[in-house]
């Protein structure tokens, strides 16, 4: 179309406008653009739970648009919980970088190998330690509350994270691997010794039902992260990961049933353990999200599924990221989503932040995106 042409059609437009009231074609196309159903309002947070919890870190979280934290304070040593003042502390810390303190990452139930726990009595189910150790728990959870932090995150590991190798990502990033047809099957079993399904589900329930009372007392959420991979039907080193598959899960949230009782939704850990993640995932975010057990996100990515897979950049692996976050906005979610596991680059350790900086701006981008088209 020649430039008279071009401008002679949008004078004429605009022409029928002024004589009949009619919007012109390009109006009347914006107009049922603006009429299309809304998306639901997205009311998720960036957040991180990478530390230090110091000024330099916290900065930095605060420079790349990271809003909401899960965060570590100092505690005396030996010590099996915060005290509420230590608690305190660190909320203040996070609120003079403008950051709430959302999540707070307990002293006790990391996810480290069982072999290299100082405070084991809770999954070794043994006594008096276990005792000791769930009553510093529920300490914590009396401490959160009177500090103002809403939510405590937690693991209930024998064998911490579990990989077979590294790969070569793009550029000179390293990402780790997981391949369940490399697992030793001679590797030695841990000081646990052997815990089949019923032993790990009674670990599991005394420590429910000892705690979820106390987080209801003082509505506070205790958030627990899934098992990281599941691993095959055998178990691994004499233990069966009852956490490392969906039915797992859904039993879990089914055990003291309490608005207080949920996930620390790993979305990495839960693609790793589906056969087709990228088609599977969506459901699975829309069954424990309806029922509002997702109390914080780590939304990362992989390459793979149960079995085999590796970690990604957020932008390359196989799940949609943005298709997620738009279901969890459907689902009403509206805590976190964070990056974990960022890839690693050899022989540049500061490189983590910036690995983790691209992350943010990943994220950022998604969610304004999200909230442009959600109106």
């Amino acid at each position: 179309m020649e430039r008279r042409d071009f401008l002679t059609t949008i004078g004429a437009g605009i022409g029928a406008t002024a004589l009949t009231g009619a919007a012109p074609p390009m109006a009347q196309a914006a107009g049922r653009r603006s009429a299309a159903p809304k998306r639901p309002a997205l009311k998720m947070k960036l957040g991180c739970q990478s530390g230090p919890a110091s000024d330099d870190h916290f900065a930095f979280l605060a420079r790349y648009g990271v809003t909401h934290v899960a965060a570590r304070a100092k505690s005396a040593e030996g010590a099996l919980y915060s005290t509420a003042d230590e608690v305190k502390a660190l909320r203040d810390l996070a609120e003079k970088h403008k950051l709430t303190l959302s999540i707070l990452d307990p002293l006790l139930l990391p996810s480290s190998h069982i072999d290299r726990e100082k405070n084991p009595g809770i999954m070794l189910a043994t006594s008096p330690e276990r005792e000791r150790e769930v009553e510093a728990f529920q300490n914590q959870i009396r401490a959160c509350a009177a500090a103002g932090v809403p939510c405590i995150k937690y693991n209930m590991s024998l064998l911490g994270v579990i990989r077979t190798g590294r790969v070569q990502g793009r550029g000179d990033a390293v990402f780790s691997e997981y391949d369940a047809a490399r697992l030793d099957p001679a590797k030695p079993l841990t000081r646990a010794g052997m815990v089949g399904e019923d032993a790990f589900w009674e670990r599991i329930t005394w420590f429910l039902d000892h705690v979820v009372p106390v987080a209801n007392e003082y509505k506070i959420r205790i958030a627990c992260h899934p098992h990281d991979p599941g691993t095959p039907p055998q178990g691994y080193q004499g233990i069966h990961r009852v956490l490392g598959t969906i039915e797992g899960m859904k039993r879990f949230i089914s055990i003291r049933e309490s608005a207080y009782h949920g996930l620390n939704f790993c979305q990495g850990t839960v693609s790793e353990n589906l056969p087709h993640p990228a088609e599977q995932i969506f459901d699975v975010i829309r069954y424990f999200g309806s029922r509002k057990k997702i109390f914080n996100v780590h939304f990362r990515n992989i390459v793979g599924g149960r079995g085999h897979f590796r970690e990604a950049f957020p932008d390359e692996g196989d799940v949609d990221l943005y298709r997620a976050l738009l279901t969890y906005a459907e689902v009403g979610y509206d805590g976190m989503l964070m990056p974990d596991h960022v890839p690693i680059i050899p022989g540049h350790p500061e490189a983590q932040g910036e690995s983790f900086a691209f992350a943010y701006g990943h994220i950022r981008g998604l969610m304004q995106a999200a909230q442009h088209y959600s109106g």
